[in-house]
């Protein structure tokens, strides 16, 4: 495997670092779409690092590249870029600014991921903001979500560009041939909702990508559209509420069961909720930016870290940001 295809893993990001990161790494190698050690650089605490890896019956030929400092989940991203220059998201963005890596892996602090990523790396070409975007199970095939909270406050012209480059996230990552691109509104109608869905409901139906039009909250469910473009506080929101909704309803499930008296097997539940987890699919996109960059969760699980790499590896593969370019020059 080339240097042009590495993957830089922020080992000291998350709740359970660098522990689970690492073992994350090594879960990576494993199985039919496994990744070669030498596709990844960890970057962190290298002392930490290889301490982690020293516990471990396992030959390795992982890049470990050292970074001095790591930023804390509740940290302010601005204050930490200047006081820690040395953080270890920091110093991923700057392996792939520098041509190194092909992407950055981080399951720590969000708005430290996006800043380094949008000032370090930079963004694509004509991209004004970047865009997070979520990959779901609610049916029987992936949904993606956008934009998850990178911009609370978007443009009509930045919803086209989520809705496009969502498209090519579900064509690329996902398999979809011919994604259906729908825009969460309050209504089914054109005129429907604030100005900016307005225009660029206008802007969809003159683009290229396969509009299904204005969709409402509960045809997120109904699999009436493959990519969902909203603004990053309503998509923040949905996320979280998907997330504590699916493990409600298991519960209400399992507690209406046991009342009466049947037994369902734990894993039935632990499955479904599975499903729904964006941890399945590794974690969030960040679209619009010169690389691959994925966003996991602060409480991700070596299986997350795992997935989040392979993840990062299809996207780099297929040429996702290139597609992407070629879709907002069209």
């Amino acid at each position: 495997m080339t240097t042009a295809g590495k993957i830089a893993l922020d080992a000291m990001g998350g709740d359970e670092a660098p522990a689970e990161v690492i073992d994350g790494a090594l879960l990576s190698l494993e199985g039919p779409d496994a990744l070669p050690a030498e596709r990844i650089i960890l970057v962190g605490d290298s002392a930490a690092i290889e301490a982690h890896l020293q516990t471990k019956d396992t030959h390795h030929s992982f890049e470990v590249r050292h970074a001095s400092d790591s930023v804390g989940m509740a940290e302010d991203p601005r204050k930490a870029m200047r006081s820690k220059p040395d953080n270890s998201i920091s110093k991923g963005a700057a392996l792939v600014k520098a041509g190194e890596a092909v992407g950055l892996v981080s399951m720590g602090n969000t708005g430290m991921v996006v800043a380094a990523s949008t000032l370090v790396i930079g963004r694509l070409s004509g991209v004004r903001i970047p865009s997070i975007a979520v990959t779901v199970a609610l049916g029987d095939t992936p949904l993606v979500i956008m934009d998850m909270g990178a911009n609370v406050e978007p443009s009509a012209e930045n919803l086209l560009h989520s809705g496009l480059m969502g498209s090519v996230l579900a064509k690329d990552t996902l398999g979809i041939s011919d994604p259906r691109v729908g825009l969460l509104n309050v209504g089914e109608e054109a005129e429907k909702g604030p100005t900016r869905c307005k225009e660029a409901h206008k802007l969809f139906c003159e683009s290229s990508v396969t509009f299904a039009g204005n969709i409402e909250g509960g045809d997120i469910f109904a699999g009436k559209a493959d990519v969902v473009v909203t603004d990053g506080f309503t998509g923040n929101v949905i996320l979280k509420l998907l997330e504590q909704f699916g493990e409600l309803v298991v519960r209400r499930i399992l507690t209406a069961a046991h009342k009466a008296g049947i037994q369902l097997p734990p894993e039935l539940a632990a499955g479904a909720l599975r499903e729904m987890d964006y941890a399945a699919y590794g974690g969030a996109l960040l679209l619009g930016v010169d690389g691959i960059v994925i966003i996991g969760h602060g409480r991700s699980d070596a299986r997350a870290v795992s997935n989040a790499l392979k993840q990062a590896a299809r996207a780099a593969d297929s040429g996702m940001n290139q597609h992407i370019l070629a879709g907002l020059n069209s």
